[in-house]
């Protein structure tokens, strides 16, 4: 019992020697300094909204496509004896040349035969009318009264000119039969597809090939009823006999970029129920002559980036594309270094730049960077595209006066949470 009391008493010793010798360390360990509680200024980079007037511009895409395609097909039956060296694919001919031509022998033989007929009715009106007046004649001398129109061989004298005008009928038909023979296209124009050759039979409606005139090349352009808004233009718009809207047309071809200028000409009848757009057509003129870009044609079936230019706005504040956050909202940089959002109405954006017609004013700094869990009133350091510091619009660490060029840490290196926060 005493040796138990002993020990427990030792174990008492030993803590509160324990406990003196941790509050005396406590107790001599000296105050930390407090950091200060105001929050840095965040880095930011900054562009000049501009007040200008704009032409807003739409963008689109579209496949090039004649103006006219037909399919060659004859329209009588025959041999194939000829076929123009130019009728190949990809192959150029002139209006009225021929491409094609069927035999043409067993057609000139009907040409024969009809004007063989159109003689025999000829001479059969002759005698007809030779033996009318005849008759005629005889009644006057030998008859009483007024002849008859059987006395007078009026209907035989009318079924001669009957037979006749069937037999001048046949000859026509004949000699177009024949001149069908030959197988042109109206217009100038190129070959696409050639499906018959030398020495092949046809029936008429067989298809030989297909062809397009080279006087003009469209252009389908898909546009939403908002771009429908930026051109200006109304939903049946046809320019008549006018020039019409312009477009420029580009591509890369063959490792180039080319331009064509066409114009907008008119639009669809009706939106496509699928996609919800109105197709307009552009038309390009002679692609192959005057309106070739550098000696190149707008070939047909090539893809195409349309720039369509639309209606002029005036008093227009143009901004960086980086500016935009959001749908509609843009941080500006007040004078002192505290940051504002705005609420911008937007009229256009692309790739490089945003429209706006409301919520800035013109040469108020908007901030391009991005920004953590921004808000009004925050403390910002402006920086202009060159990475030189805006001191009108920045606001200083730690109340001291603000330097120029990025700010640094006490180690003079640069903060890297505002460069970071700037990026």
């Amino acid at each position: 019992m005493g040796k138990f009391i002993g020990r427990f008493l030792i174990f008492v010793v030993v803590g509160i020697v324990g406990v003196g010798i941790i509050a005396s360390q406590f107790m001599t360990q000296e105050e930390p300094e407090r950091a200060n509680a105001a929050p840095r200024p965040v880095a930011v980079f900054v562009d000049e909204a501009r007040l200008d007037s704009v032409a807003l511009q739409v963008t689109s895409q579209g496949e090039a496509r004649p103006r006219t395609q037909i399919s060659l097909v004859p329209q009588v039956a025959g041999r194939i004896t000829y076929v123009n060296p130019n009728f190949i694919e990809g192959g150029f001919f002139e209006a009225g040349e021929t491409l094609v031509q069927i035999e043409d022998a067993d057609y000139r033989l009907a040409v024969t035969r009809a004007s063989a007929q159109v003689a025999q009715a000829e001479q059969a009106l002759a005698r007809e009318r030779a033996e009318s007046e005849l008759a005629a004649s005889e009644w006057e001398e030998l008859g009483d009264g007024e002849a008859s129109s059987l006395t007078l061989r009026e209907p035989q004298m009318a079924e001669a000119r009957a037979q006749l005008a069937a037999a001048n009928a046949s000859l026509q038909s004949a000699r177009l039969d024949m001149a069908r023979t030959r197988i042109s296209a109206p217009f100038s124009g190129r070959v696409r597809a050639k499906n018959a050759d030398l020495g092949q039979y046809v029936a008429p409606g067989t298809q030989l090939g297909e062809v397009f005139s080279t006087d003009a090349v469209l252009v389908r352009l898909p546009l939403t009823d908002h771009e429908l808004g930026l051109l200006g233009i109304p939903i049946a718009y046809n320019a008549g006999g006018g020039a019409g809207m312009p477009v420029e047309l580009s591509a890369t071809l063959a490792g180039r970029q080319l331009t064509w200028q066409g114009h907008i000409t008119r639009t669809d009848s009706a939106i496509d129920p699928q996609t919800r757009v109105l197709y307009a057509i552009a038309e390009v003129i002679d692609p192959y002559g005057e309106g070739a870009a550098d000696g190149t044609p707008l070939a047909v079936g090539l893809f195409v980036t349309a720039s369509i230019t639309g209606r002029d706005v005036e008093n227009a504040y143009v901004l960086p594309r980086s500016a935009l956050r959001g749908q509609s909202n843009v941080y500006v940089a007040e004078e002192g270094g505290t940051l504002s959002v705005r609420t911008v109405e937007v009229i256009d954006s692309n790739a490089q730049e945003v429209i706006v017609s409301s919520g800035v004013r013109g040469g108020e700094m908007v901030v391009t960077s991005p920004i953590r869990g921004a808000s009004d009133g925050m403390r910002i350091q402006t920086f202009g595209e060159d990475g030189e510091l805006i001191a009108a619009y920045s606001a200083t660490y730690d109340d001291e006066p603000a330097e120029e060029g990025l700010a640094e840490t006490e180690t003079g290196e640069a903060d890297n949470d505002a460069v970071a926060s700037a990026g």
